[in-house]
């Protein structure tokens, strides 16, 4: 009977231990992915570690993409991939109405009764039919300055894709994540996650750049706070951009409102009617995508701009050479002075819906560096029947900080941080956790 009390004490001990232990569920703030910039693709990339076990999956970044979708067909193996009944909430919720058959062995992306979707390359314009799934993702959370915690996100909901729907991504990538307006874009799907704003903001760069989800700050080194952006709104596309799509869908991608275009000041005449978007075709306006490595522009468009770049360069004593592709406008370097905001040359101004809201491209997002002695204007003809007007590419939005506030539909930009000394390679990536 003595021992009781020293039991007792024991037992105390463990419950106190046990109790101190026992943290509160961490719900992060924002959430942050690493992006890196492929060189012989000019793609963007990302990796999502998925499945159990967990294995880190490199994938291209696609701004307006729809959905997370990956090749399932070769070595996806997890324990906790399910495939939603057709019908089922999440097969709502995918936007999805038909029901599959596989006559193969039941194997991921290859199920009996369950729903699917189209993944689609939006390199190569190609689209298929593939499963619906659920699995466990893993990603780090952020403070804003630095990554923390790692948390995970046990039914994400993704779409299989084929081997074949690899053709055109970037070498060792399987797949797409895409961070369009769609009901299971990224986006959406970490806010609801973990009650966060439905919110991210993306950072790319030539080397390794970064994406937020959630609030900000947005802190790059030396400690810089990135705000103050200007803020335009995000518009919709009545009619979907997507490679296959079903009559009356919107576009997931991301228009904004384009008013005029100039440079040094002065207005590029334009067709005005090419930057509204047709609200039976959807045809025309401006879009924002990380899929084109340089901005497109419909022929008309891209030949009035090119010609009023060329006499800007001129009136600076900017010699003109021979055309390199894809390009329509080179320059020799040997009067062309270089400053913090990349090569002197002409400014070019992106005119949005008020006067006093441009978006300012200087030489390090205007001028590509073909070879020691040429740069040409990286900007390239899109064609005459361009499906949208102008995209804006992954080249002029570097080193520019954008964030999308989907719930407000605001699109917000910094123009470039190399005027705030900084880059968007300068995210620090030193974990604190």
């Amino acid at each position: 009977m003595a021992s009781s009390p020293i039991i007792l004490s024991v037992l105390l001990l463990c419950i106190l231990s046990l109790s101190s232990s026992a943290q509160p569920s961490f719900r992060p703030k924002a959430l942050i992915l690493p992006l890196t910039k492929d060189q012989t693709t000019l793609q963007y990339t990302t990796a999502i570690s998925q499945r159990t076990p967990l294995v880190s999956a490199s994938v291209v970044f696609d701004l307006g993409g729809q959905f997370l979708w990956v090749d399932c067909d070769k070595n996806y193996v997890s324990t906790t991939y399910t495939s939603p009944r057709c019908r089922s909430a999440v097969c709502s919720r995918a936007v999805s109405s038909g029901c599959s058959e596989c006559f193969s062995p039941p194997r991921p992306g290859c199920n009996n009764h369950t729903c699917s979707s189209f993944p689609d390359n939006s390199v190569t314009g190609t689209a298929t039919s593939g499963e619906v799934g659920l699995d466990v993702v893993s990603i780090q959370s952020t403070n804003g300055s630095n990554p923390g915690r790692v948390v995970k996100i046990p039914n994400l909901i993704f779409v299989c894709g084929s081997k074949f729907l690899l053709k055109g991504l970037a070498r060792g990538t399987v797949g797409i994540a895409g961070m369009g307006r769609h009901s299971i874009g990224l986006p959406s799907q970490f806010a609801t996650a973990f009650s966060f704003n439905r919110k991210f903001a993306v950072c790319l760069t030539s080397g390794r750049g970064v994406a937020f989800f959630g609030n900000g700050p947005y802190v790059f080194l030396p400690g810089i706070e990135i705000s103050g952006l200007q803020t335009t709104p995000l518009l919709i596309n009545p009619v979907s951009t997507a490679s296959t799509f079903t009559q009356g869908e919107k576009s997931t991608e991301y228009f904004i409102g384009v008013t005029a275009i100039k440079i040094s000041e002065k207005s590029v005449p334009i067709n005005k009617k090419l930057l509204k978007i047709d609200g039976k075709t959807g045809i025309g306006g401006t879009k924002i995508s990380t899929v084109n490595p340089y901005t497109v522009m419909e022929t008309s468009i891209f030949k009035a701009f090119t010609s009023a770049y060329v006499r800007e360069a001129a009136a600076r004593n900017i010699t003109r050479v021979p055309s390199v592709k894809p390009f329509g406008a080179c320059f020799s370097t040997k009067n062309v002075g270089v400053t913090r905001l990349g090569y002197a040359v002409p400014e070019i101004e992106l005119v949005l819906h008020s006067n006093d809201v441009v978006w300012r491209i200087f030489g390090a997002n205007s001028m590509v560096s073909v070879s020691d002695d040429v740069i040409c204007l990286g900007f390239v003809d899109g064609g005459v029947n361009a499906r949208t007007s102008v995209v804006i590419g992954g080249f002029q939005l570097e080193d520019n900080l954008i964030e999308f506030d989907l719930a407000s539909n605001r699109f917000g930009f910094s123009s470039t941080l190399l005027g705030r000394r900084t880059t968007c390679a300068n995210f620090n990536f030193t974990s604190t956790a």
